[in-house]
């Protein structure tokens, strides 16, 4: 199986995964979790916990931006196998990118954030000149 369909499926794990660490965040701030009004306990985080669920919703966009690159590398034609570089480098952006946004480190996140973005470019260029 092409490299890029792990990395697709690795990267829709990472909302799940930043999910996990919000809920830890929350109860560490909170003393519990309230599941009655998860998002409104949410909206209530600061620090840490709330860049965690940011984090996660940046995930969830770029999750949908990288599903559609692939999509249209696959329907195009490209060689899934000539992507994988360039899905690595989209992986390790967005590990990253979570790990910068919740150590507040916000020039090495807006930095990341468009190196990832450039891969999605990327492999979209690619599908467009693709013959």
């Amino acid at each position: 199986m092409p490299v890029i369909l792990y990395v697709l499926f690795i990267v829709s794990i990472l909302p799940i995964l930043l999910a996990g660490i919000g809920n830890f965040m929350r109860a560490r701030q909170f003393g519990a979790f309230d599941n009655h009004n998860p998002r409104g306990q949410q909206a209530q985080l600061s620090g840490a916990g709330a860049r965690v669920q940011a984090a996660q919703a940046n995930a969830w966009e770029a999750l949908m931006v990288f599903g559609s690159s692939c999509f249209i590398g696959y329907a195009s034609g490209v060689p899934l196998d000539s992507l994988s570089l360039v899905a690595m480098v989209f992986l390790v952006c967005r590990i990253l990118h979570a790990v910068f946004y919740i150590a507040d480190l916000a020039a090495l996140r807006s930095l990341i954030f468009g190196v990832a973005s450039a891969c999605c470019l990327y492999i979209v260029y690619l599908s467009a000149t693709a013959t």
